[in-house]
């Protein structure tokens, strides 16, 4: 038998039998209560049809039930594809009839979705509702549960895809990413090695499971036998509650996030004494949030995590020492952190060439955790790996000792009167303000300059600060090129992707539109 993922639910059952594995809500099971319910649910796939390589799509809210099923499918020899269930349904469809998934797995209210999905994809055979009773043409969860026999591991491993994610599409059609069980599993190794946890760890998962930052967490917590602690979604009153009455000692979190905690009320109410690491990533940190952060919640250590759905994801780390005041002081918290274990990253030029130390360029990297490549798709994967590298589409530097430093992606550069302006740095400069709460930077065409610089702001509170005010803020803190020429002030949050990144290709959508309008009534 190979190893393979499956092979930590196994260590977890031999080392803690009796121990509690998962908290979700009120219920609560142990590892042999666990592992029991997934051989079952692994049996019923069985008995449906899913077997080595099958794709088994997952479109629900955050439960015990998700978490078993990306184990059971696995244990069948199958494919792990978890949908975002916050795309449209026309979005979800064009990834159904993609990964052409056997069985689709699926919360009460996404079951209407998924029996029009079925009826448009022919390869889509069988649906599963995670919670109420069966109907006609679909199962119920716990009624094949409760009728099947567990079957023996596939014993899939090594090279064998596990899972099919989707990247966001937030720049274009969303691709599947095929991540082995070699490639998740040196993801564990490098998350386990740099935050050092074990069995006592506590672990709260309440972003949402189709990004693959949550998603793989699930088999690095299972890997040490530690406890799982599942919020159906991201509600900010719900974590903290969570935090304090489940003795969570590890949770991660997106930035937008971060915000959100220390924005709600009860904030300073609930005791989170026991929580000792924050993971955060997905997006940018604005260092002014992160030193609140640091200030309000003094005993917690911060660790940054960098990467992307290809590289499973984690490709650096931003350890919680270079968090301290010492370290901030050199600069270190603007820092993506250093190479993971088994990582390797360099930067590279327009011709794949290695640059100087602090000289900007494309972010490459390689290791075991680079994906095996897009699903059908092998045009972009040659593009994406050419060379043996992953090419992460982002800009950044590497310092002298080894720190990288992200400063924007590629495509969000704007480049304005034959400047290239980074649109991070600009947010950045933003989000220092006292009355910007978040922003969103990216170039608008222009008949002059080719494109101009637009940020759309959020302001914290009333009286809000004037587009003058926060123009004449970043005119004194960086050129005068790189400053934005028009700012559009709003009072709702920034949309967002499954994966809590700011689209900005909605902003742009909507601001060319009424531009567009402006100009057909003039």
């Amino acid at each position: 038998m190979k190893t393979g993922l499956t092979q930590g639910l196994r260590r977890a059952v031999q080392m803690r039998p009796h121990a509690t594995a998962l908290i979700d809500g009120d219920r609560r099971f142990t590892w042999a209560e666990l592992s029991a319910r997934i051989g079952r649910l692994a049996g019923a796939l069985h008995e449906l049809g899913v077997g080595d390589g099958v794709r088994v799509a997952l479109l629900a809210t955050n439960s015990h039930r998700s978490f078993e099923l990306y184990f059971a499918a696995l244990q069948t020899g199958g494919i792990v594809t978890p949908l975002n269930h916050r795309l449209s349904e026309r979005e979800i469809a064009a990834q159904i009839a993609d990964a052409e998934p056997h069985v689709l797995v699926a919360s009460l209210e996404f079951i209407a979705i998924a029996e029009r999905l079925r009826a448009a994809c022919p390869a889509l055979l069988h649906i599963v509702a995670m919670d109420g009773a069966e109907s006609e043409g679909v199962f119920g969860y716990e009624t094949l549960l409760a009728s099947a026999a567990p079957i023996e591991d596939a014993g899939r491993g090594g090279d064998d895809i596990a899972c099919l994610f989707y990247t966001g599409g937030t720049t274009g059609n969303a691709k599947g990413v095929m991540l082995t069980h070699a490639n998740i599993l040196a993801n564990s190794v490098n998350f386990i090695a740099h935050m050092g946890i074990d069995h006592t760890a506590v672990h709260l998962h309440c972003g949402p499971l189709f990004h693959v930052a949550a998603g793989v967490r699930l088999f690095s917590v299972t890997q040490v036998a530690g406890t799982h602690v599942i919020l159906p979604r991201f509600v900010a009153a719900d974590v903290l509650e969570a935090i304090e009455t489940a003795g969570v000692t590890l949770a991660t979190f997106a930035p937008t996030m971060l915000r959100a905690l220390l924005d709600e009320p009860s904030f300073g109410r609930h005791d989170l004494s026991g929580l000792r690491y924050i993971t955060y990533g997905a997006a940018p940190m604005p260092e002014m949030m992160l030193r609140e952060l640091l200030q309000r919640m003094p005993d917690v250590r911060f660790v940054q995590s960098y990467g992307m759905t290809e590289t499973s994801p984690i490709i650096t780390m931003l350890g919680w020492r270079d968090h301290l005041p010492e370290a901030a002081a050199r600069g270190q918290l603007r820092a993506a952190g250093r190479a993971a274990m088994l990582a390797e990253v360099a930067i590279v030029d327009a011709e794949d060439r290695p640059v100087p130390v602090r000289t900007r360029g494309e972010i490459v990297a390689r290791g075991p955790m680079v994906m095996a490549g897009y699903w059908r798709r092998p045009e972009a994967t040659a593009e994406a790996l050419r060379g043996g590298w992953m090419h992460t589409g982002d800009v950044g530097f590497l310092d002298e000792d080894g720190y990288l430093f992200v400063v924007d992606r590629l495509k969000d550069m704007i480049i304005t009167g034959g400047e290239n302006v980074y649109s991070q740095e600009v947010e950045q400069t933003l989000l220092a303000h006292p009355a910007v709460s978040e922003c969103a930077v990216f170039g608008r065409p222009d008949p002059h300059w080719g494109e101009a610089v637009h940020a759309v702001v959020v302001p914290k509170e009333v009286p809000w600060p004037t587009e003058r005010d926060l123009i004449e803020h970043c005119k004194r803190l960086m050129a005068g090129y790189k400053c934005p020429r028009s700012i559009e002030l709003r009072s709702e949050p920034l949309p967002l992707s499954g994966a809590n990144k700011v689209l900005k290709v909605e902003l742009r959508k909507a601001l060319l539109a009424r531009e567009a309008q402006v100009e057909a009534r003039a």
